[in-house]
């Protein structure tokens, strides 16, 4: 009896330090989500109005640009997976790497090849465990993404796009691609975060019959030096702020699910504690009543021993 109230006390021990950590990780992540938050609300009116001012560029200059011209017949799709560095945050990575399997299978259906590139070492792990290729992964940045980091990501992306085989540093022309999709989580709640899917390129410009209203109504440029030269220069633009913000709406998703994970670990760790300290008290309850009944039963045979006796 004695070993398992030890034993239970070990438990008790072990179980609150356990929730020490959680405790700590989930103030911690907690402390984040809100500096998370506010950078992509903050990144969120510039890549609309880049978007707006992209999309009015492309419908009326009429001119026949790589990265806003549908190809016939498309052949093959870049994937940008974007998931977390770090785990502990219960199912976010995998809802992330399970929609970008559904988008995968979608596009091989459609008699594509898909080359993936990876954000973050939860996807590295992944189609690492997997034996399965990709072409090229980023690492390292997950909770606090930087502009430069989009970056990176982004001209990499848009080479596959303008691969000149004269050019020494081109990419393999092997990896030349005809769309880029992007594989995120979008923050919708502290409580809800859901995976999606965008289409970055080519640019997809929706030209409506009916008349906009005025808040949709996009404003008329003049184009210098050319239509072509300027879409050269918004084009990149446009690609580096969309996948940044897809970064940080990652990163506040990934916060929010780790700060949601830590606190049901905790939660269950206390509940542990209180089991195993109820267990532990009915253990050293029964103890000490089967100590006393034993003392009273040993008087009682010394008692009647000595009557007997007499």
């Amino acid at each position: 009896m004695a070993a398992s109230v030890r034993e239970l006390r070990a438990k008790i021990r072990s179980t609150q330090a356990t929730k020490k950590i959680t405790r700590a990780m989930e103030l911690i992540a907690a402390s984040r989500i809100i500096k998370a938050q506010q950078r992509a609300a903050a990144a969120a009116p510039y890549a609309r109005e880049l978007t707006r001012a992209v999309s009015a560029v492309a419908t009326f200059s009429n001119v026949d640009h790589p990265l806003t011209t549908e190809k016939e017949n498309p052949k093959k799709a870049a994937v940008l997976v974007i998931a977390s560095d770090r785990g502990l945050a219960g199912a976010y990575s995998s809802s992330v790497m399970k929609e970008a399997e559904r988008l995968v299978e979608k596009l091989r259906a459609e008699g594509k090849e898909v080359d993936l590139y990876l954000a973050g070492r939860k996807a590295e792990a992944y189609y690492n465990f997997r034996s399965r290729p990709f072409i090229e992964s980023w690492t390292g940045f997950s909770d606090k993404p930087e502009y430069s980091h989009a970056r990176e990501i982004g001209n990499t992306l848009v080479r596959t796009f303008h691969i000149d085989e004269t050019d020494e540093e081109a990419l393999d022309p092997a990896l030349a691609a005809d769309e880029l999709h992007v594989v995120f989580t979008r923050f919708k709640s502290m409580m809800t975060q859901e995976p999606d899917v965008i289409r970055l390129l080519p640019l997809e410009v929706v030209e409506g019959t009916e008349a906009p209203e005025d808040e949709d109504l996009l404003p008329l440029y003049e184009f210098e030096p050319s239509a072509h030269e300027v879409l050269d220069a918004l084009l990149p633009k446009y690609i580096h702020s969309r996948i940044y913000y897809c970064l940080l709406q990652a990163s506040a998703s990934g916060l929010a699910a780790r700060q949601k994970a830590m606190k049901s670990a905790t939660d269950n760790a206390q509940d542990l504690i209180e089991k195993y300290t109820r267990t532990a008290n009915q253990a050293r309850q029964a103890g000490i009543t089967q100590e006393i009944s034993e003392i009273v039963g040993g008087a009682n045979a010394l008692a009647d021993a000595t009557a007997g006796s007499e």
